[in-house]
């Protein structure tokens, strides 16, 4: 009998026989045993050489676990336990589970694993070995530590082709593995805001053990086969069977693993550097991208490509094009989703039911109608010629009635002709909408998306670099027009203004959009200058144009006899734009001419002009017209001491213009404070201006 305890220490080696140790013969010693467990003769050397102090002594669990390893016969580099193969599986991701357990059963292999994963193999009838048994330790640190050991890491990382390596092995008791299938648990989705996951928790969910094992089984590919994704199962099957020759087979799989470390790692960087409430522009930037398919070709026939999938949106369901899911119709190109993804991020600019018709990434037509139907109708009626072949995009569900008007409506240029698209977008199809959609055309791409839910950087590549930017995500609410014209616009003015900047949001640069009636009349887009653009939405707009509402994605530099004038006399209602132009008191002063609205849709929300009315013909400057004439012509070369005298020269103007009697000698002190104003050079007048009018009339 082998005792265990003080006694122990000094007691003579052991015979060579094999020597037995039951529960009962241990009840009394410090290490007890918790079942009876047979102990080979070298076991038995190696337990009779542990120290007795209290800090080492074995827990009765580490003893039976270590006694069952130090038991085993001695074997080849293989594997320790009878000989067999070995495979190590922790997942988070159960995907196909079964089939890989049963496969590598099948094999000869003996499986080891932890927690969660080895309840799912047992429960699929596969015989498991868990982690503790061959570590000799249980897990620790609230499952900080479980494969955290020399049994797991050496086991995974020696090198068989060298002897010095397998000799370490075998003098420790280590048997080889030969395959390690692991993947970690999508940190973006555990720690989104959705989640409100606590800072702490956040850090808890990091994990340790997993990439340690991928790293290690990745850098010895040349031995380990190393797994990250559940449909690399059969191929891996398939090559443990021999049924696979390839020899950079191993080579894939190690480098598909660093791209899933490094994708982990990337997030948790990321959380990391939101938590410290860093810029939002951090000093490094990681993407992580996961390929979702290959493309026939690119832009153009001779170019190759492919399109990617920010796992790091997809994690956290954010939506939009990437995710889509297509029910119908050709392989999506490459083209298809750069307009498919144009037409979605309109349409779900849009709350009322909306229908928006894109080419070439460039809206079409776009009208919103409770009847959707009558939406459809009219964006196709914008513009029929540039609708044919394009990409439709609703932000309600496609039911049977609205694919039927889909499927039949005739294109308005000849009246015979049937509308043909490339693709139709949904958040939703019923299944009769469906069922029709599909009869249309064989080749219709039918997508169903969910809403985009960005927030992250825009990132536009250009030579050697790329430009970062925060999203376009200003909403209907964050839009404030600020009236700096004499004529206030009605409320249907407003209500056309804030649909025609929603839309020329999404056409490219000159873009100008006209619109009436929640429904584009004309848009203009792309060209070198504005009042191009200008024209060619005026000349689709036809004679609709008188009354509606015009939108320019920036500031007009001109005025008198360009496009601003060219505007008014067309008899537009109003015109939005965001301001900023050092000639801004030109436009103002044009479109009071003509007795037009004029509304600034700039970021700095210049809520502190009131709305003005009176004679448009009037020849008093009017306190706007001041403001702007005596402040936009010097923005670029004011600084803290100009923008001080121009305070003081602004300030004697408009009191002079609203008849208030203020002493020379006070408005030094009254103005001194905008010493202190922060203002950059090119920075909107609205806070000098905000400034004066406080000490004026506060």
């Amino acid at each position: 009998m082998l005792a265990f305890g003080a006694a122990a220490a000094a007691a003579s080696p052991p015979s060579t026989a094999t020597t037995t140790t039951t529960a009962a013969s241990l009840s009394s010693a410090p290490h007890a045993c918790i079942t009876s467990c047979v102990l080979q003769p070298r076991a038995v050397s190696l337990f009779n050489q542990l120290p007795v102090t209290t800090s080492y002594k074995l827990t009765a669990f580490r003893v039976k676990a270590m006694a069952e390893t130090l038991s085993t016969p001695k074997l080849d580099s293989k594997s320790k336990v009878s000989g067999k193969r070995q495979a190590l599986i922790s997942l988070s991701d159960k995907t196909d589970l079964a089939l890989l357990g049963n496969g590598l059963q099948e094999l000869g292999f003996t499986i080891v694993s932890t927690g969660g994963t080895a309840s799912a193999l047992e429960s699929s009838g596969v015989t498991v070995t868990k982690v503790e048994e061959l570590t000799s330790f249980p897990e620790m640190l609230d499952g900080r530590v479980k494969t955290l050991h020399p049994n797991i890491h050496g086991g995974i990382l020696a090198r068989r082709d060298q002897e010095h390596h397998m000799e370490a092995l075998d003098s420790h008791g280590i048997g080889t593995f030969d395959v390690v299938v692991v993947n970690l648990y999508p940190f973006y989705d555990k720690v989104s805001s959705a989640s409100g996951i606590s800072f702490e928790d956040g850090i808890e969910n990091i994990d340790i053990g997993g990439p340690a094992m991928i790293r290690a089984a990745a850098k010895n590919h040349k031995d380990v086969l190393v797994v990250v994704d559940s449909k690399d199962y059969p191929a891996l099957l398939d090559y443990l069977k021999g049924a696979l020759d390839d020899q950079q087979f191993r080579k894939r799989l190690a480098w598909k693993a660093f791209q899933h470390v490094a994708s982990y790692d990337s997030a948790v960087s990321e959380w990391l550097w939101k938590q410290t409430g860093g810029d939002k522009f951090p000093p490094g930037l990681t993407v992580p991208l996961s390929l979702k398919s290959s493309l026939r070709y690119g832009e153009n026939p001779h170019q190759k490509a492919a399109f990617y999938v920010d796992k790091s949106l997809a994690e956290v369901n954010a939506g939009g094009i990437a995710t889509a899911v297509q029910h119908h119709g050709k392989e999506m190109s490459y083209n298809n989703y750069l307009d498919a993804d144009a037409a979605w991020n309109c349409v779900c600019e849009f709350s009322k039911p909306t229908c928006v018709i894109v080419k070439h990434t460039n809206p079409c037509g776009v009208a919103s109608r409770d009847d959707i139907i009558e939406a459809y109708r009219l964006a196709v009626n914008a513009d029929p010629v540039s609708a044919f072949g394009g990409i439709v995009a609703f932000n309600v569900e496609v039911d049977e009635a609205l694919a039927k008007d889909i499927r039949e409506f005739r294109s308005p240029t000849d009246g015979e002709t049937r509308m043909f698209y490339e693709i139709v977008v949904a958040p939703k199809y019923s299944k009769k909408g469906l069922e029709v959609l599909r009869g249309k055309s064989k080749t219709l791409r039918i997508l169903e998306a969910s809403k985009n839910n960005r927030g992250k950087l825009s990132l536009r590549q250009v030579g050697g670099g790329w430009l970062a930017q925060e999203a376009d995500d200003l909403t209907p609410e964050d839009i404030q027009f600020n009236v700096v014209s004499v004529k206030a616009p009605e409320e249907n003015e407003l209500h056309d203004a804030q649909f025609a900047w929603l839309c020329v949001k999404h056409v490219k640069s000159n873009a100008i959009v006209i619109a009436k009636n929640n429904c584009m009349l004309g848009m203009g887009s792309g060209q070198p200058n504005r009042l191009e653009s200008l024209r060619i939405a005026m000349r689709k707009a036809g004679d609709e144009v008188k009354g509606a509402a015009l939108a320019s994605d920036a500031f007009f530099p001109f005025a008198w006899n360009d496009a601003v004038e060219e505007a008014c006399k067309s008899g537009v209602g109003i015109i939005a734009e965001p301001g900023g132009s050092i000639r801004d008191a030109d436009a103002i002063d044009c479109c009071n001419k003509y007795g037009v609205s004029l509304v600034f849709t700039n970021a700095e929300k210049l809520e502190a002009f009131p709305v003005y009315g009176g004679d448009c013909e009037s020849s008093k400057p009017t306190i706007p017209t001041l403001m702007y004439s005596k402040v936009a012509r010097t923005r670029k070369s004011l600084d803290v001491r100009n923008r001080r005298k121009l305070c003081l020269k602004n300030a004697f103007l408009l009191t002079k213009a609203i008849g208030l009697d203020i002493d020379r000698p006070t408005l030094p002190m009254q103005v001194k404070r905008v010493n202190d104003l922060q203002i950059s050079v090119g920075t909107r007048r609205s806070k000098l201006m905000v400034e004066l009018v406080a000490f004026l009339f506060g």
